[in-house]
């Protein structure tokens, strides 16, 4: 994962407890289920680029990477 997508995600997660909080504390149902479900997107982005990665990884332990020539 790069870099600029870990930041993303990390905002998104972060941005999304602080909206849930504000709708606990504010009362606003609505808000507080955004900012739950913003959360849970983030964490999905997460957990895909994950897997992504291991089975990238796999792939180049198998076949070897391509990229990286003498």
């Amino acid at each position: 994962m790069s870099t600029d997508e870990k930041f993303e995600n990390a905002k998104d997660k972060l941005s999304g407890q602080a909206k849930e909080g504000f709708g606990k504390v504010t009362g606003d149902k609505e808000t507080e289920t955004e900012g739950q479900a913003q959360q849970g997107k983030a964490e999905a982005k997460d957990k895909l680029q994950d897997a992504r990665d291991s089975v990238k990884g796999a792939a180049e332990g198998a076949f070897g990477d391509n990229d990286k020539r003498d």
